[in-house]
């Protein structure tokens, strides 16, 4: 019979993995094992184009905050190592906090090594034109005559010529996303508007293309109707069709898997997951009423939404099953989003060089049944716990 830890006990029993993790991870630098150069690692289609991004996407709203932009660089650099080709950023980013006065510096940070590599074929880059309400443009919302002023000004910041994927980072109709899906009434809504408002900007789009300012359009933060209904768009209008779409996605957060998964199966959209750990809720950092010292919950008191008396519980769930397998809980989650079928590729952060080398030891991780069996069940007994 089998004796259960208690919660204390299980994690005691997690911070001392995570140690070692980090411990092992720091060798991967100096005189210990090195890290993969070159790892060949899966690559997935980005939509009906034949732009190939790795199944592992390396996110950067931290840098200029959290990170400084010599920290972000060598994120660049020991991912590209890895074998990582896709960066994410955003016009808005750094977040925690944002604020007007710091938008725009994550995109400065990556065109500043861009500027001095002269890599910039080495890999597949992507930024967001922000949604209404954001502290840009007097909080105006995406338009025709919003997008080419605003990608301009994402590739002087970037100190690049193209954007491989532009995205809308959230609809201007609003978005159930952000812990929002609880109370989401979609009745205010006027879908001649919101057809007019796609129509619009898919004739912008389509100039850019033309141009050869963004290689393919992506759609952020959206719902399987709008996702349908962008498609429809590009059909109509012959503009470029959404490759893809970035939403929250993890071992807690699973709204895709039973509307937006089936419609990037049908229409060809590729699923890009951001905020694979929750936040850091995955790592098992948190439980205990534990917060670190610079930990996004010393910045975010509540993770914005996600800090819920169900969530502890299962994650809890999650680190004895991680526990049981012999498994890394950050190697896990990231595993468990990489093998979801509909998966294009999992974006995650790190806001630290030790952080990265623990998540990039996930690159080779793939669960088997037994530990997916115990997955579902978990998420059964605890089902969206925020």
């Amino acid at each position: 019979m089998r004796r259960r830890l208690s919660k204390t006990g299980r994690n005691q029993l997690f911070v001392a993995v995570f140690e070692k993790a980090i411990a092992m991870a720091s060798m991967n630098r100096e005189g210990g094992r090195k890290i993969r150069r070159g790892f060949s690692m899966k690559k997935n289609k980005l939509g009906r184009t034949d732009i190939e991004v790795t199944d592992f996407c390396l996110g950067s709203m931290t840098w200029g905050t959290q990170n400084t932009a010599e920290e972000g660089h060598a994120q660049i650099e020991r991912a590209l190592d890895a074998g990582i080709n896709f960066i994410d950023t955003a016009e808005m980013y750094p977040v925690n906090p944002v604020r007007a006065e710091t938008m725009g510096r994550t995109e400065e940070i990556i065109g500043e090594w861009i500027g001095k590599s002269a890599r910039r074929s080495d890999f597949v880059l992507a930024s967001k034109h922000s949604g209404e309400g954001a502290p840009v443009r007097d909080g105006a919302g995406i338009s025709s005559d919003t997008i080419r002023p605003t990608i301009e000004a994402s590739l002087k910041r970037l100190q690049t010529d193209y954007i491989d994927l532009y995205q809308f980072h959230w609809p201007n109709r609003g978005s159930y996303m952000f812990r929002k899906n609880w109370q989401f009434d979609p009745s205010s809504q006027n879908r001649a508007d919101t057809m007019a408002h796609m129509d619009d900007c898919m004739g912008a789009l389509q100039d850019e293309v033309t141009r050869g300012t963004i290689r393919s359009f992506g759609l952020s933060n959206e719902s399987a109707w709008g996702l349908t209904q962008w498609a429809n768009a590009s059909d109509r209008s012959g503009g470029p069709r959404p490759v893809s779409v970035q939403n929250e996605y993890s071992l807690l957060a699973r709204l895709a898997d039973t509307d937006v998964a089936e419609v990037c199966q049908n229409e060809d959209i590729g699923m890009l997951s951001y905020s694979p750990i929750a936040a850091g809720l995955l790592t098992g950092k948190y439980q205990n009423d534990a917060i670190p010292d610079k930990s996004r919950m010393a910045i975010n008191g509540d993770l914005g939404g996600r800090k819920t008396e169900r969530v502890f519980k299962a994650v809890d769930a999650y680190l004895a099953i991680a526990q049981k397998h012999g498994l890394d809980p950050v190697h896990m989650a990231l595993a468990w989003a990489r093998q979801r079928p509909f998966m294009t590729s999992v974006i995650f952060g790190a806001t630290s060089l030790d952080q990265l080398d623990v998540i990039l030891g996930a690159l080779d991780v793939t669960l088997g049944d037994e530990a997916l069996t115990d997955i579902d069940a978990a998420h059964k007994a605890h089902p969206m716990p925020y």
